[in-house]
Protein backbone atom coordinates (compact mmCIF):
# COMPACT_ATOMS: atom_id res chain seq x y z
CA UNK A 1 0.00 0.00 0.00
CA UNK A 2 1.08 3.59 -0.99
CA UNK A 3 2.24 6.47 1.56
CA UNK A 4 -1.27 8.28 2.44
CA UNK A 5 0.74 11.68 0.86
CA UNK A 6 1.07 9.43 -2.20
CA UNK A 7 -2.37 8.36 -2.70
CA UNK A 8 -3.76 11.68 -4.15
CA UNK A 9 -3.64 12.37 -7.90
CA UNK A 10 -1.25 15.42 -6.84
CA UNK A 11 1.18 12.68 -7.75
CA UNK A 12 1.54 10.36 -11.07
CA UNK A 13 2.63 6.75 -10.54
CA UNK A 14 4.92 5.60 -13.02
CA UNK A 15 6.10 2.04 -13.86
CA UNK A 16 9.59 1.26 -13.62
CA UNK A 17 11.81 -1.55 -14.17
CA UNK A 18 14.31 -2.26 -11.63
CA UNK A 19 17.66 -3.81 -12.88
CA UNK A 20 16.44 -6.90 -10.67
CA UNK A 21 14.00 -7.42 -13.33
CA UNK A 22 10.59 -6.51 -10.83
CA UNK A 23 8.45 -3.66 -11.48
CA UNK A 24 8.41 -0.83 -9.20
CA UNK A 25 5.68 2.30 -8.86
CA UNK A 26 7.91 5.42 -8.42
CA UNK A 27 5.64 8.58 -7.76
CA UNK A 28 6.57 11.62 -9.41
CA UNK A 29 5.03 15.11 -8.53
CA UNK A 30 2.74 16.91 -11.48
CA UNK A 31 4.37 19.23 -13.22
CA UNK A 32 2.07 22.79 -13.56
CA UNK A 33 0.52 23.52 -16.79
CA UNK A 34 1.39 26.66 -19.15
CA UNK A 35 -0.86 29.56 -17.88
CA UNK A 36 -3.29 30.68 -20.69
CA UNK A 37 -4.84 34.47 -21.77
CA UNK A 38 -7.32 35.27 -19.78
CA UNK A 39 -9.57 36.23 -22.79
CA UNK A 40 -8.54 33.67 -25.52
CA UNK A 41 -7.24 31.12 -24.05
CA UNK A 42 -4.11 30.57 -26.04
CA UNK A 43 -0.87 29.30 -24.01
CA UNK A 44 1.28 32.63 -22.83
CA UNK A 45 4.22 32.10 -24.49
CA UNK A 46 7.51 32.52 -22.46
CA UNK A 47 6.44 30.13 -19.73
CA UNK A 48 7.89 26.65 -19.01
CA UNK A 49 6.23 23.94 -17.28
CA UNK A 50 6.98 23.96 -13.24
CA UNK A 51 6.81 21.99 -10.60
CA UNK A 52 5.30 24.74 -7.72
CA UNK A 53 8.52 24.75 -5.90
CA UNK A 54 9.95 25.74 -9.16
CA UNK A 55 7.69 28.36 -9.94
CA UNK A 56 7.91 30.43 -6.83
CA UNK A 57 11.38 30.44 -6.49
CA UNK A 58 12.52 31.41 -9.81
CA UNK A 59 10.00 32.27 -13.08
CA UNK A 60 9.35 35.91 -13.53
CA UNK A 61 6.78 36.69 -15.78
CA UNK A 62 7.04 39.61 -18.26
CA UNK A 63 7.23 42.67 -16.70
CA UNK A 64 4.89 44.64 -19.30
CA UNK A 65 1.22 45.31 -18.42
CA UNK A 66 -0.96 42.64 -17.92
CA UNK A 67 2.33 40.34 -18.40
CA UNK A 68 1.78 36.50 -17.55
CA UNK A 69 -2.50 37.21 -17.83
CA UNK A 70 -2.55 38.09 -21.27
CA UNK A 71 -1.15 37.23 -24.23
CA UNK A 72 0.32 40.00 -26.40
CA UNK A 73 -2.23 40.04 -29.13
CA UNK A 74 -5.13 40.66 -26.41
CA UNK A 75 -3.08 43.06 -24.89
CA UNK A 76 -2.43 45.06 -28.25
CA UNK A 77 -6.03 44.70 -29.08
CA UNK A 78 -6.66 45.91 -25.86
CA UNK A 79 -4.19 48.97 -25.90
CA UNK A 80 -6.07 49.53 -28.69
CA UNK A 81 -9.90 49.66 -27.33
CA UNK A 82 -8.19 51.75 -24.06
CA UNK A 83 -6.98 54.35 -26.13
CA UNK A 84 -10.01 54.79 -29.00
CA UNK A 85 -12.43 55.22 -25.56
CA UNK A 86 -10.30 57.99 -24.01
CA UNK A 87 -9.71 59.63 -27.50
CA UNK A 88 -13.86 59.58 -27.69
CA UNK A 89 -14.24 60.88 -24.24
CA UNK A 90 -11.85 64.06 -24.78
Amino acid sequence: MARKSHRSRAVRWVKVRTPGGGVRIHYVKRKLGVPHCAICKRPLQGFPELLPKEARKGHRPPTRIYGGYLCHKCLMEALRVSVRNMASEA
